[in-house]
């Protein structure tokens, strides 16, 4: 269900570093699935400075507005353009395709180790619907 090779956040974001030493930035199926369908996505601006776990955008659905935090803190490099006419790809590929922004990490190391595994983060979903 979560995929192995990147690491997850409380509020339900994941990071992934690419071969570019680039953090590449989502929001799980998890999310996504309490969401429902997902109408707009507002995502920072290439160039932003953004904060490990500090807001950096928002994400609509048909049940709510919430906020996106960002995982690790850096530069945003890139934005996912494909989301501005195809917010459902958050929804289709959350993991994949969905993808929302990539981040120049200033401390990737460090801030990586903040995160948890895809074994934590699913232990971490069981004890929240308890």
């Amino acid at each position: 269900m979560n995929p192995r090779d990147r690491k997850y956040s409380k509020e339900h974001e994941w990071a992934l570093v690419d071969g570019s030493g680039l953090v590449v930035v989502g929001i799980t199926d998890y999310a996504q699935d309490q969401l429902g369908d997902v109408v707009y996505v507002e995502l920072p601006n290439a160039g932003t400075e953004v904060e490990q776990f500090g807001k950096m955008g928002e994400i609509e659905s048909v049940k709510a507005v919430s906020d996106i935090f960002a995982p690790v803190g850096g530069q945003v490099v890139e934005v996912n353009g494909e989301l501005e006419g195809q917010p459902e790809l958050v929804n289709d590929d959350p993991t994949g395709g969905g993808w929302m922004v990539k981040v120049g990490p200033e401390n990737a190391d460090v801030e990586m180790a903040n995160l948890m595994s895809a074994e934590e983060y699913e232990s971490f979903l069981e004890s929240e619907a308890h």
